[in-house]
């Protein structure tokens, strides 16, 4: 068959080969090694039959090659010819395009991708990057701390600035809409932006500390790169992009842009396609894909709190994003989703100071109100740095004390 051409076992991937790592599950009556040669010829130059629009020889070479099969997983190397650089659309159209709806496959994940130098050299990768945040917050050896307004919608341009300053003034040095928020009738986008960045500024002139506000733009493209600019003249220094649904090439094309703003990232939608361990695409790749186009901060789990993501998974995930490739920026992994004060031991032990901690509820629930919240998490996090452990922090230090009462440890 001609799909079991495109495996060979004694190939050995080239310096500028990509490189796919697959989880196949074939259909009821497929066998493993069509079902994986499928896969590869047709994210490639196969089909489901022979052709005479191309000699078989030149289709093999440029063809995907199957080089490794252990168990369910596969690693298939693609030459890079097969893809445009710097374009991440073409890309995902190939090798995680069509091979998904394919009848030989009952599963399939795509699970890792490993970039040569000479597609990776082909992108900008972020403009502010980790070492630049770090810079302007002033803020070194420990993990920075930062919010989401909650509710999430239904403040007020007035409230939320208000709730704003009460948690800056107490440590916190990074906010964010949520991602649902935009430019609604009870909280419009300009309004927001400008009531917000008041607090930004006079947080500087009362505490002389640098923080950042990341309003929400997500947009058709157009409308996005308008509020970018109002931020931007207005005196701000971040953005928020709901990446996956604004889309790749809208991402891509405000990246661009070259704002000289950090742009941070919340990957709502990832789960309908992430979460599924047999079926989709992995949160490690989405990592990768978003450090090519580039970014500052990146949502990637918290293995506790409220959202899914295996332990393994968000170290990996963690260390890439930190990691040097091929010359790019690092990216400040986000722990976000459910998180309390209790809490912040445990991921920095797990996943380092190097992290963006972001607490909705387990700030705004806090029974002494928001203030103390804001205080309770900083009290973790020095305790942390410390390592003093959080029981005998909490004898000197009320706001955590409460804390842990409510949530635990």
């Amino acid at each position: 068959m001609i799909y079991q051409k495109y495996i060979n076992l004694k190939y050995k991937p080239t310096k500028n080969d990509l490189v796919c790592v697959f989880k196949i599950t074939p259909a009821k009556g497929v066998s493993k090694k069509r079902a994986i040669g499928a896969v590869a010829a047709e994210s490639s130059t196969g089909t489901w039959t022979s052709l005479l629009t191309m000699p078989e020889k030149r289709m093999l070479k440029l063809g995907a090659k199957v080089f490794e099969i252990k168990g369910n997983y596969a690693k298939i190397a693609y030459p890079i010819e097969l893809f445009e650089v710097g374009n991440i659309s073409q890309l995902l159209s190939s090798i995680a395009g069509n091979i998904f709806g394919m009848k030989e496959i009952q599963s399939l994940r795509l699970e890792d991708i490993i970039f040569p130098k000479k597609y990776v050299s082909k992108f900008k990768g972020p403009e502010l990057g980790l070492k630049d945040l770090r810079k302007y917050t002033g803020i070194k050896n420990k993990p920075l701390t930062g919010s989401i307004f909650k509710p999430k919608l239904g403040l007020t341009p007035k409230e939320q600035a208000k709730n704003a300053y009460k948690i800056y003034s107490n440590g916190i040095v990074f906010t964010k809409d949520d991602e649902n928020l935009s430019s609604m009738q009870f909280n419009k986008f300009k309004e927001r932006v400008l009531k917000m960045l008041e607090i930004v500024d006079k947080i500087k002139d009362e505490y002389g500390r640098n923080v950042i506000y990341a309003p929400n733009i997500t947009a058709p493209y157009q409308t996005m790169i308008k509020r970018a600019q109002f931020v931007k003249d207005h005196g701000g220094k971040c953005v928020m992009i709901d990446f996956l649904t604004v889309g790749w090439s809208a991402f891509k094309e405000f990246r661009n842009q070259n704002f000289k703003m950090f742009i941070h990232l919340h990957r709502a939608s990832h789960a309908s396609f992430t979460r599924n361990k047999d079926h989709g695409i992995s949160m490690l790749v989405l990592s990768k894909l978003v450090r090519l186009i580039g970014c500052t901060t990146l949502h990637t789990g918290t293995i506790f709190g409220k959202m899914e993501g295996s332990k393994q998974e968000i170290i990996e995930i963690d260390k890439f994003l930190r990691s040097k490739w091929f010359g790019l920026k690092q990216v400040m992994p986000v722990a976000s989703g459910g998180l309390h004060p209790g809490l912040v031991p445990k991921l920095v032990n797990i996943l380092g100071n190097d992290l963006l901690i972001n607490f909705g509820g387990g700030l705004w629930g806090h029974p002494m109100g928001a203030e103390a919240g804001a205080k309770a998490i900083s009290q973790a996090v020095n305790a942390t740095i410390k390592n003093i452990s959080l029981k005998d922090y909490t004898k000197t230090h009320k706001e955590l004390r409460v804390a842990i009462d409510k949530w635990g440890n």
